[in-house]
């Protein structure tokens, strides 16, 4: 894959793409790349600081949909109400968010150490062409039950909503032909991060490959 930056500069990293649909375990899987010496690039929260107040974010979208801003602050429920029943109003968003998200993920790697594993988290990295910009991908698994058992317990949402979300994303069986690395998680944190240091053994051989 692309093995330079958007702006084409020589980089001595591997940058991989770290995805998984909602509830699979994104976040669990890139803290423990953290700790086994990944430097991660968080592009959730960098969405957030794309759209902060006085963001050109957050100008965009109230533009677009000025009810959503109040008071210079984004209202990211009514968003989401928006954005995950109508296909359009999502990529329209995306159209928006996603550029100056993948500005700051670049800014982050020049943090990264020659030789690392760069892992940048990112939730629609196969809807969007994100994968085109990664050396490796890896995608985080998990029963559909177990999926909707966590985002209930960690957000507080009915199913209706989770699967509307869910809805929104890449099939699981779409997205699993498209990654490098698959990684299951339906066993605990141990087994997980057993799996997880696997993949991350293999990244940094593919690094020096």
């Amino acid at each position: 894959m692309n093995s330079q930056t958007s702006a084409d500069t020589p980089r001595s990293f591997l940058r991989v793409g770290l995805t998984g649909g909602i509830g699979a375990g994104k976040s669990a899987v890139a803290a423990a790349l953290q700790d086994f010496g990944a430097l991660v690039v968080d592009t959730d929260l960098l969405a957030r600081e794309a759209v902060a107040a006085n963001s050109d974010g957050l100008r965009e979208i109230a533009r677009v949909w000025p009810k959503v801003v109040s008071g210079g602050t984004l209202d990211r429920a009514a968003l989401a109400a928006i954005v995950f029943r109508d296909p359009q109003a999502r990529e329209r968003l995306n159209g928006i968010v996603h550029p100056h998200v993948r500005r700051l993920a670049f800014e982050r790697e020049k943090n990264a150490l020659p030789g690392s594993v760069v892992v940048h988290v990112v939730p629609l990295l196969f809807e969007t062409d994100y994968a085109a910009l990664c050396d490796k991908t890896v995608l985080v698994e998990a029963s559909l039950e177990r999926r909707i058992a966590r985002i209930k317990a960690r957000d507080g949402i009915d199913e209706a909503e989770i699967r509307a979300r869910m809805a929104a994303q890449i099939a699981p069986e779409d997205a699993r032909q498209l990654a490098d690395y698959v990684i299951q998680n339906d066993d605990g944190l141990s087994a997980l991060r057993e799996r997880t240091k696997a993949v991350y053994e293999k990244l940094r051989a593919a690094n020096v490959s």
